[in-house]
């Protein structure tokens, strides 16, 4: 359980450091396309920051859950508990103590059902395949399964009780949090992305004109909360003066052939003097980037 919750812990941080740009864009199997739709979807960010994020957390928890009762002073600790009167250092034919497996079941258990909802809405509703997030939900349901198996529960009827009523409430809050997560009506039509509704300054669209005039380019998709963010810098009006190219298949006016022809994998991507480079930029290191001269009062 240690190992796979090492794994875990490792799949997720590693989307939670692409995120922040601390790393380079992950090699996704199956196609890049995917996890991008997936990691950059409305459901992707929690709190402002990557759902993977949450994932490390718990996948951490999981390690410290596993591997701790096999440090034999933390061992010795709860045995002592249990002869002072407390059944927190219980141990069953060998097995980690009574507290680690209990507390590793019911976040194992919050994990694999988490996990499930997030199947689902990666399925059915943003359509798209994400092979880390399958990977993790796997790895949720087989450290459950091992929870459930790998020891003699006393009281089958009470644990049974437990996981029903943890069931149904990580259930509801999934699902509460992924219908109040999606907002269908700030697609002007389908395929369209959302509506730029901040103000543009002068100098925003300075150098909005700046990078239309030597060719810069902002590889986009329709879907992307991250490239709505991008174009929320610039503004109404000046992100109106880019070059935007939609790079989604499904997305209107489509020029995903250009994109994939420059292997653009993240979102958004900027073409600025033939290097591209992803993320989202501030118009401070886009007008390094560009060698805009105007005002930068932005």
């Amino acid at each position: 359980m240690g190992a796979l919750a090492t794994i875990g812990l490792i799949d997720t941080a590693s989307i939670t450091l692409e995120r922040w740009g601390v790393i380079g864009e992950l090699a996704c199997p199956g196609g890049a396309d995917g996890c991008d739709q997936v990691l950059n979807s409305v459901w992707g960010t929690v709190l402002g920051q990557p759902l993977a994020l949450f994932g490390v957390l718990a996948y951490g928890a999981m390690v410290l859950l596993s591997l701790l009762p096999l440090i034999p002073g933390v061992q010795q600790w709860l045995i002592n508990l249990q002869g002072g009167g407390s059944t927190l250092g219980s141990r069953r034919n060998g097995r980690a103590p009574d507290l680690f497996w209990q507390l590793g079941y019911l976040l194992s258990l919050a994990m694999a059902v988490f996990s499930l909802v997030l199947v689902g809405l990666m399925l059915f509703r943003i359509q798209a395949i994400c092979a880390f997030c399958l990977l993790s939900a796997a790895l949720s349901l087989a450290l459950l399964v091992l929870h459930w198996i790998g020891r003699e529960w006393d009281d089958r009827g009470q644990l049974v009780f437990r996981t029903v009523i943890v069931a149904v409430l990580v259930a509801l809050v999934s699902l509460a949090w992924v219908a109040a997560a999606d907002r269908p009506d700030v697609l002007s039509e389908e395929g369209a992305p959302p509506p730029v509704t901040a103000v543009s300054t002068p100098a925003k669209l300075a150098l909005a004109e700046h990078l239309n005039s030597i060719g810069a380019r902002m590889y986009s998709a329709y879907w992307c909360p991250h490239c709505h963010e991008q174009k929320q810098e610039f503004g109404a009006e000046a992100a109106a003066k880019l070059d935007v190219i939609e790079c989604a298949s499904d997305g209107k006016n489509s020029q995903a052939a250009l994109c994939q022809s420059k292997a653009i994998e993240g979102f958004p991507s900027w073409e600025i003097n033939g290097q591209i480079d992803s993320g989202v930029k501030s118009l401070q290191k886009l007008a390094d980037l560009s060698g805009y001269k105007g005002p930068r009062n932005f």
